[in-house]
C-alpha cells in the first residue's frame, strides 16, 4: 500500500439528512468487496471513523487503490435519491478539511481528488468539485 500518493474523496450516495452510520458504510464495503472500502467515514455530525489503517489497501477506486487513501462522507444525494447533491454539513466540511490537511502534512506531494476526477470514472461522486473547493479553502 505504501507509499501513499493519492487521497480520494467520496460520498456514500445516501439521501440528504439521513444519518447513516460509519458501521453501515463499513458493512456495505464488506458485503461488496470482502473488506471496508474506505479508510475514513465522516458522519453528518462531523465524527470521523477510521475503518482502515493507512498501510491497508481500500476498495474505493477500481484499479487505483494502491497508495490511495479513501475518505467518504455520509450523503451526496438529494433527499429523494434522484440526483447527486453536495449535502456536506458544516461539521463534515470541517472534518474533511482537517483530514486532508493532516494527510498533506504526513505525505508531502499527495494528490487530492474526487472519485469522479479519476480517468474513466463515470460517477458524480463526491457530488462536488473537489479542486474548486480545495482552492476556495487555500489548499493547493
Amino acid at each position: 500500500m505504501l507509499p501513499i500518493r493519492h487521497l480520494t474523496l467520496h460520498c456514500a450516495a445516501t439521501p440528504e439528512g439521513r444519518n447513516v452510520s460509519a458501521s453501515a458504510i463499513r458493512n456495505i464495503g464488506v458485503e461488496r468487496f470482502g473488506q471496508p472500502s474506505y479508510h475514513w467515514v465522516v458522519e453528518l455530525d462531523g465524527t470521523a471513523h477510521r475503518l482502515l489503517r493507512d498501510d491497508q489497501k481500500g476498495a474505493h477506486v477500481g484499479g487505483k487503490n494502491t497508495g490511495n487513501i479513501g475518505i467518504c462522507y455520509v450523503g451526496g444525494m438529494d433527499a429523494g435519491m434522484k440526483k447527486a447533491k453536495d449535502t456536506r454539513t458544516p461539521q463534515q466540511r470541517a472534518t474533511l478539511l482537517r483530514l486532508i490537511k493532516e494527510y498533506i502534512a504526513k505525505y508531502p506531494g499527495i494528490t487530492v481528488r474526487g472519485h469522479r476526477d479519476w480517468p474513466n470514472v463515470r460517477k458524480d461522486c463526491p457530488s462536488f468539485d473537489t479542486r474548486a473547493w480545495l482552492l476556495s479553502e487555500n489548499i493547493k
